[in-house]
């Protein structure tokens, strides 16, 4: 699949956060990236229906809005992408390819699969980003390892999409815990630092709370990371073998269409001058 991606990976990292920008223009976007699973009981949440039909009658689809549907979101975003291999349309492919690499990696968050999303239950707000962006930024290129080999077809996705929502689920716990436990032991003036950014002096999680914290979790973030490489790499080889494996080397509509252009634009406007729409699972 090296011959359709690797061109394009630009395009693919661009792109892969168009599912957040949509979140400034459409209300009902929020909810597909994320799901409350421990609002349903406790692990392993057998009071949640895993099929989308079942969970609707038993809880409302309303109810499941609210709560969030990024399970079920990933294997609708599966059945698009396989269409458009089916369709041998390489714009189509290349744009919902990027889309659902954004869904899928969500769900590997653990903090996506708690209502605590931010740490505002317990007065730690900024948990979200310091695990998903703070802690990468400063050891992703530097430390962490992510050739992970090849992808695997996904036989199961639905069961493939669960066991890594009740992953992250499980880990939501440790990753608050150990934040709290560690603010406690560490000096109140080295938990932040400030540092500059385009022109902007902002405040962060210093570099020091950072590697201690996760040292902590024993590298959760780097594997999660893997996890998420892993698991959309599979997920695209997935759609391209349930499409009848087409000839990658021959795809049609190369271009963007007007209409595809658009929407990118409209897109990054509505990111820029916009609010988010809908519940922001990440205050």
């Amino acid at each position: 699949m090296l011959v359709l991606y690797k061109p394009h990976i630009d395009f693919i990292t661009d792109h892969a956060v168009d599912p957040d920008m949509r979140r400034y223009a459409i209300a009902g976007e929020g909810a597909r990236h994320y799901i409350d699973i421990d609002t349903y009981g406790k692990y392993p949440f057998i009071a949640l229906p895993r099929k989308w039909n079942d969970a609707v009658n038993k809880f409302s689809e309303d109810s499941l809005q609210l709560h969030g549907i990024v399970p079920w979101w990933v294997q609708i975003m599966l059945h698009r992408l396989t269409d458009a291999f089916k369709e041998k349309n390489q714009a189509k492919i290349l744009r919902l390819s990027a889309e659902i690499g954004h869904y899928i990696a969500d769900a590997h968050v653990p903090l996506h699969a708690n209502s605590n999303h931010n740490g505002q239950k317990t007065s730690q707000q900024g948990i979200h980003g310091f695990w998903e962006s703070r802690i990468p930024e400063l050891l992703a290129d530097k430390e962490w390892d992510f050739f992970i080999g090849k992808a695997d077809y996904i036989k199961d996705p639905g069961n493939f999409v669960w066991q890594r929502v009740l992953e992250s689920a499980a880990a939501a716990d440790t990753v608050l815990t150990f934040e709290k436990e560690l603010s406690e032991q560490f000096p109140a003036d080295q938990k932040f630092s400030f540092e500059a950014r385009n022109g902007v002096v902002t405040r962060q999680y210093s570099s020091a709370f950072t590697n201690a914290y996760d040292a902590k979790l024993k590298g959760m973030v780097e594997r999660r990371m893997r996890m998420a490489i892993y698991s959309v790499a599979s997920f695209w080889y997935t759609a391209w073998v349930n499409a009848g494996e087409p000839d990658l080397a021959r795809l049609s509509n190369k271009e963007f269409s007007a209409d595809d252009l658009q929407e990118f634009q409209n897109l990054s406007n509505a990111w820029k001058n916009s609010k988010i729409q809908g519940q922001d699972h990440e205050e």
